[in-house]
């Protein structure tokens, strides 16, 4: 399935609705409108496997891209919107792109893009002029609308967070299906959210460069449902928009779980979200007492999922499971599920371990051989570094990523299990635990912590978490001390950049208030 099937279909009915001024593309705009560009693309000789990439907002024009490189056999490479021009032009010439589009919002960094990228075939802005760019509405505004022929599947080529180092591309194979075929996405949807063809009204909050916004809103597009964007993540408009479009489905991450816990009694009994039928999570680990206040908020209609941007494998539970299993993240749904130890064979239920996928997607890290080597074994199973275990029923529970290990004194401390607990403390908002240097030991266990109330840190509330840590973990598992920020360094699917958080005190600044 796709677009076009529902744009001869029903070519009157709303595919995309902008959530801040109700701006509706309905599927014969969206299916002439990408045909355009798909056109303009073949007309500057790129071929199936070729690259392109953009750098665009929430705007309807994204999915215009999008939708045009896949029904062309092309990769695309939605790029993150808070980078850099340097770390944009990194990813350019790491996936090869023949194109590049962004958006009028974007014209300083597609400036400084220019002297970085001559290998570019083209340059686009949409919305706008700047040298050394072709207007986007000029450029396809005189391209046929119908198809192009020889529709052939193109694929994603998305690149990680990076909090690491420099993203990684997971690269996965095109197939040369024709354009319809093989969608596993629509698939999914269809058998574990109950989403019928023509049916589903999907709100989309989250930006759409990362991997489950565009995932799920293209898999709704092939379903020929209407997906309504958020331009930017807001908890009153975001029950404003299930009420006002009756939505039936959306994609949430913790984070926006908690915002919306906090919002006024008054606000949350003011809207009619009656219309929802699955709310699914994922991302990043959801604290059991914030899920257990959304299913006794929202009802038993939310949908949990473990998986990852490479598609190695999925895990999915429901809410009446998740009740019986608190903190689970499911059974496996996509791929075999194996739990390893460090010695590489495989551990029984109950015992922690590397969390490994067997018969996932097939896929690489482009350019880089030795991290694509490092995610396999030599079963060819395929891990993304997170650690787990699986109890006696299969059920998959997350402890920690092995990135996130903490070696002190020679014990393998995993920071999870500190930070659930602080997120259980009715005065804390946010928490990350850590590694920080220690002269005899290499390092010792670190807790930041955001409160709901800033003005209440001090030297009294610190000693008051870390005796409720004590009571609750080993000694330990416990940090040594606790810091206290304003807010902290969250991306928008929920994940937390530590990274930025453990540089400060690599480097040696100290402060007791961050």
């Amino acid at each position: 399935m796709y677009p076009r099937v529902y744009a001869e279909k029903t070519p009157d009915k709303a595919a995309l609705i902008m959530g801040s001024n109700g701006k509706s593309i309905s599927y014969k705009t969206l299916e002439e409108a990408s045909n355009q560009l798909s056109h303009y693309l073949r007309n500057l000789g790129l071929k199936q496997g070729d690259s392109i990439a953009f750098l665009i907002e929430n705007r309807y024009e994204y999915f215009y891209c999008l939708w045009a490189a896949q029904r062309t056999g092309l990769y695309y490479t939605p790029i993150n919107t808070h980078l850099t021009a340097r770390e944009v032009a990194y990813i350019l010439e790491d996936c090869k792109a023949t194109v590049f589009i962004a958006t009028v919002r974007f014209s300083e960094i597609a400036n400084e893009l220019t002297p970085r990228t001559p290998y570019l075939k083209k340059r686009l802005l949409i919305g706008g002029d700047i040298e050394g760019y072709d207007n986007y509405e000029h450029a396809v505004a005189n391209m046929p609308t119908s198809p192009v022929e020889n529709e052939t599947e193109g694929s994603l080529l998305l690149y990680t967070s990076g909090t690491t180092g420099n993203p990684k591309g997971v690269f996965k194979p095109i197939t040369g299906a024709a354009m319809g075929e093989g969608d596993r996405i629509s698939v999914f949807l269809s058998h574990y959210y109950h989403i019928e063809p023509g049916q589903a009204i999907y709100l989309s909050p989250a930006p759409l460069y990362h991997a489950a916004p565009n995932g799920f809103t293209t898999g709704i597009l092939r379903l020929g449902g209407t997906v309504v964007i958020m331009e930017k993540y807001d908890s009153e408009q975001l029950l404003q928009l299930i009420e006002k479009y009756r939505v039936t489905h959306t994609q949430l991450v913790p984070t926006m779980f908690s915002r919306l816990l906090n919002l006024p009694d008054a606000v949350k009994k003011h809207y009619d979200f009656s219309s929802l039928t699955c709310v699914i999570h994922a991302a990043a680990p959801c604290p059991v007492p914030v899920k257990q206040a959304m299913i006794e908020w929202w009802g038993p209609i939310i949908e949990e999922y473990y998986g990852a941007s490479e598609g190695i494998g999925r895990t999915v539970i429901s809410s009446s499971e998740w009740l019986k299993k608190p903190g689970s993240v499911g059974t496996e749904a996509i791929g075999t599920l194996h739990i390893v130890g460090e010695d590489g064979n495989e551990l029984p239920a109950g015992e922690i371990g590397l969390i490994y996928f067997e018969g996932g997607s097939a896929f690489s890290y482009l350019n880089d051989e030795k991290k694509t080597t490092e995610a396999h074994n030599e079963k060819g199973w395929a891990t993304t570094g997170d650690i787990g275990y699986v109890d006696d029923d299969g059920y998959l529970f997350l402890t920690d990523r092995k990135s996130h290990m903490i070696i002190s004194g020679g014990v393998n401390i995993y920071p999870q299990e500190s930070e659930d607990l602080l997120f259980c403390h009715p005065k804390v908002q946010d928490a990350a635990v850590f590694g920080i240097p220690h002269k005899d030991f290499g390092e010792e266990v670190k807790a930041v912590v955001q409160l709901h109330d800033f003005s209440e840190a001090s030297p009294a509330l610190e000693a008051e978490l870390l005796a409720y840590l004590q009571k609750n973990l080993a000694k330990i598992k416990c940090p040594k001390s606790i810091d206290f920020a304003k807010s902290l360094p969250r991306m928008e699917t929920g994940k937390l950049h530590k990274r930025l958080l453990r540089d400060k005190y690599w480097e040696g600044h100290q402060t007791h208030i961050i």
